[in-house]
């Protein structure tokens, strides 16, 4: 039996990625489940991206993508039970029995639903209820620790509140509480006119693009040709490369702004190629996506019907 304690994560399938996205949070992701210290359960949440995709062939295909952008950056299938949401019917049977226990005022709380009450948005009931399957989704599988930036913590609090209620309600420890593993902050990447990047902007560096589409973007980065650094190009360089080095490469072509600007294509192009190529890789065989998704559904399911089993008992459904 598997002794490690486990670390439980879900992506929502949303947005095109880019290398803010990967600097940003999948790098640090990805390292944090090297090494064998956790046993993580890794999911693609994409009933929790049903809030806001309701688009039955871009769910598929971003879904696909997520995949295999994760494994393209280094997620590893032989470490890491990676699996889709909507195959473990667990999750949200076990919604359900938490909605029994779980008040309105207690979950007008959230952080979610305050804000769109806030901004008077029309609020839907999975928007509304979503911190119960995000319960779920951690509680199933004993999370000993989950992943989330400073501004999620609430999430974790959510889950540790149900599982004490529930264990209090039915007279049972079948749950444990999770730990919130506060991802270390990193510097904001920022976009080619110098803000955060972000699709939204209209300001990204795909994260596998071509080498053609990588030219392209770096040499539209927005330069203040007051200076002899271009900054914005120096704060997407410096991701790929060491300070040090790059202070002595800027002062040699300090005021050569298209010189530096390629630079930059040939830092990112070399350090990306390797990951594009996986990404390539397995958009040509689709059968090693499927065959890693299948393997981490068989375990999931079997991991949370044996918790499933303990709930229904200790409700009285079984």
């Amino acid at each position: 039996m598997n002794q490690k304690p486990v670390l439980v994560s879900g992506v929502k399938p949303t947005g095109d990625l880019h290398i803010g996205n990967y600097f940003g949070a999948m790098r640090q992701f990805v390292e944090l489940t090297k090494g064998g210290k956790y046993r993580p359960f890794i999911f693609v949440a994409d009933y929790h991206a049903l809030n806001t995709m309701q688009d039955a062939e871009e769910m598929r295909r971003r879904t696909r993508e997520l995949v295999m952008a994760y494994l393209a950056v280094g997620l590893d299938p032989e470490e890491v039970v990676f699996f889709k949401q909507s195959e473990v019917s667990a999750h949200t049977e076990l919604c359900w029995i938490f909605d029994s226990i779980t008040t309105m005022p207690y979950l007008m709380r959230a952080h979610a639903f305050k804000d769109a009450e806030a901004k008077n948005k029309e609020i839907t009931v999975g928007t509304f209820n979503y911190p119960m399957l995000m319960a779920a989704d951690i509680l199933l599988y004993n999370a000993a620790v989950v992943p989330v930036g400073q501004d999620q913590k609430q999430h974790i609090e959510y889950a540790r509140d149900t599982a004490e209620k529930f264990n209090r309600i039915f007279k049972t420890d079948v749950f444990t509480l999770p730990e919130p593993y506060i991802m270390p902050e990193v510097a904001i990447v920022p976009g080619t006119d110098g803000q955060k990047m972000s699709k939204s902007y209209g300001n990204v560096i795909p994260l596998f693009a071509s080498r053609d589409e990588l030219a392209k973007r770096v040499m539209g980065i927005v330069t203040d040709s007051s200076g002899e650094r271009p900054e914005n190009v120096y704060a997407i360089h410096k991701l790929v490369r060491s300070e040090h080095e790059l202070d002595a490469l800027y002062t040699e072509h300090a005021g050569s702004y298209k010189t530096l600007k390629e630079l930059l294509i040939e830092d990112l192009d070399r350090y990306f190629t390797p990951i594009r190529a996986r990404y390539e890789e397995l958009q040509n065989d689709p059968y090693i996506v499927d065959d890693i998704l299948a393997r981490g559904r068989e375990e999931a399911r079997a991991v949370s019907e044996a918790k499933m089993q303990q709930v229904r008992k200790a409700v009285g459904v079984a």
